[in-house]
């Protein structure tokens, strides 16, 4: 039986009251940009945020940590020493992590550090098809944070990283994907675009699925539980809010209202490999 095979979404559901029992701790070193998004997502959820994200202090904290989220959206000098001792000492200390390239590809610092950073065997790596296309060398990367290939496309690169890192690759888009180390492929056909019209809308999901990997040695299962509740709590969102300034705030309502079953009855998982 394939790895795709054995993720349910009753086994994300169940996973979902365990997030809201265990209150899991993120440690987020992630871009300026998004910080107050990210970490009322967690709260929302049910998780505790914890930015830290300074040297000297990153590397402390991880080993306290649940999980970890290592973003590279506004990579300064500062925040690359950061993320690097963050990602060390997560491997060390067995804290499971996740790496978001944001834009990797074209701007070379971050695709610098990015390649630097999946040597330290981030537990997923989550990003759009062109980052994840890019930081398996197979291209340029997209227009910024923007993605200009769609998950299928980006497969086979999700399948080398994996083989080579031992890391779950999630690929968001229209229907995400999310790509076992051995290759099995889970997708998820839940969510709204209007994640893409608020700042952060991506870049969270990074952090909750440090917090769902924080509760289970299965990462597959971990970040397609973490893309089931997030993409739900979007559509419920998106049904009620008015445009993108509603729909921040209707989401983190959604995300604090999900429950498991909620998950067990609109959880889409099409098909897997």
């Amino acid at each position: 039986m394939s790895a795709a095979r054995t993720v349910t979404a009753e086994g994300c559901a169940e996973l979902l009251g365990d997030l809201r029992r265990a209150a899991p701790l993120v440690q987020c070193v992630t871009n300026a940009v998004v910080t107050n998004f990210t970490a009322n997502v967690l709260l929302a959820l049910g998780a505790a945020p914890a930015m830290v994200d300074i040297p000297g202090e990153a590397a402390q904290f991880a080993p306290v940590a649940s999980g970890v989220l290592v973003n590279l959206g506004t990579p300064t000098e500062s925040q690359r020493a950061a993320m690097l001792e963050a990602a060390e000492a997560s491997l060390i200390a067995g804290t499971p992590w996740v790496l978001d390239p944001v834009a990797v590809g074209f701007l070379s610092v971050r695709t610098a550090t990015a390649q630097r950073l999946v040597t330290f065997r981030p537990t997923i790596i989550r990003g759009n098809a062109s980052e994840i296309i890019a930081l398996a060398g197979s291209g340029a990367g997209g227009r910024g944070v923007d993605s200009l290939d769609e998950p299928a496309a980006a497969l086979d690169a999700a399948r080398l990283l994996g083989s080579r890192h031992g890391s779950v690759v999630a690929v968001s888009g229209a229907v995400d994907a999310v790509v076992a180390p051995e290759g099995a492929v889970v997708r998820v056909a839940n969510g709204s675009a209007m994640l893409t019209r608020v700042t952060g809308g991506g870049c969270a999901l990074g952090a909750v699925m440090a917090a769902f990997a924080s509760l289970t040695p299965d990462a597959l299962l971990a970040a397609t539980a973490a893309t089931a509740a997030y993409t739900l709590a979007a559509e419920r969102a998106a049904s009620t809010a008015a445009g993108p300034g509603t729909f921040a705030p209707h989401f983190l309502d959604a995300l604090a209202a999900i429950t498991p079953a909620d998950v067990v009855q609109g959880l889409n998982l099409p098909g897997g490999d």
